[in-house]
């Protein structure tokens, strides 16, 4: 039997990349290796560097989209999910990973599972570094965990962090209350059951408002260690504009899900985390976005 079923749509959301495609594509004949039947469909948020037209080149039979403009990755993503030919599950990737052989398989093998709705596979960075990809949801103490401890010692108590950051956890399968976004496999009952992603996310936290949707509806999302991904991304950490953005949408995600003292008891642990930290132009801009939030 083919795991997951007989299709698997995969969708990727690509934004001035034409540099990554290559290695993409390259990657995506063993990476899905074992799937009856698989279509490719690209969404170009209005890139300036031709990523379409390289798309169209590398994976001449994927449907490759235009946007008409940068909605941001949650909008490419419905988009892509809208235009898929056929029903089965879907596989989101970013334009900056390589998938390792039988990849998406073992994905879909753990959709199998009907408590299941999304899976994520192991990210490693270029060295084969594991990249700590799995989360927590968000909590006031584990945002005043990371603002006092720092995020990789704080996640080492459940209670106090947000990110898993025991390593050992990576190597079996578990599961996550949300993981991080660069790759995931969507079931077709989560896609029922959640529905498309919040558009107002242009970028971060569309995945965790995604997967805290999915266990709302009682669907799992299962790490799947023996699913490797390569990841060359981390954008974030270096760019004041990016983080802004992150840590401004941590709030916003957490206001759309909790009421407004306990949003004010976040924001405020969340702002102390980048004020501790403000020597650095990132958290300083992050600062102002916040402020700037709280005056709304």
């Amino acid at each position: 039997m083919t795991p997951g079923g007989s299709a698997l749509t995969v969708v990727v959301v690509t934004y001035n990349s034409a540099p990554l495609l290559p290695a993409l594509f390259a990657s995506l004949d063993e990476g899905l290796a074992g799937i009856d039947r698989t279509e490719v469909v690209v969404v170009d948020n209005a890139s300036s560097d031709g990523s379409a037209d390289v798309a169209r080149r590398l994976a001449p039979a994927a449907t490759v989209i235009d946007a008409g403009g940068n909605a941001g990755y949650a909008a490419a993503i419905n988009l892509g999910v809208r235009s898929r030919r056929q029903r089965g599950a879907v596989l989101v990737l970013n334009p900056d990973v390589r998938l390792s052989p039988g990849t998406a398989g073992a994905l879909l093998r753990a959709l199998d599972d009907p408590t299941v709705g999304i899976a994520a596979p192991r990210i490693e960075d270029e060295d084969g570094t594991i990249q700590l990809s799995l989360r927590r949801a968000p909590t006031v103490a584990r945002a005043l965990g990371e603002a006092v401890f720092g995020g990789t010692l704080a996640g080492r108590l459940s209670c106090f962090g947000e990110v898993v950051a025991d390593r050992r956890v990576y190597q079996s399968g578990t599961d996550a209350e949300w993981a991080t976004g660069a790759a995931l496999a969507i079931a077709p009952r989560c896609l029922d059951a959640v529905a498309e992603w919040d558009e107002s996310f242009f970028l971060y936290s569309e995945e965790t408002d995604y997967a805290l949707r999915a266990g709302d509806a009682g669907l799992r999302l299962r790490y799947v260690a023996g699913a490797v991904v390569t990841h060359i991304g981390g954008d974030a950490h270096r760019s004041p504009a990016l983080w802004a953005l992150l840590v401004r949408n941590r709030v916003r995600l957490y206001r759309k899900r909790h009421g407004a003292a306990e949003t004010a008891a976040f924001a405020a642990a969340v702002v102390l985390n980048e004020l501790v930290r403000s020597r650095h132009a990132t958290h300083r801009a992050a600062l102002r976005a916040l402020l700037s939030l709280r005056r709304r």
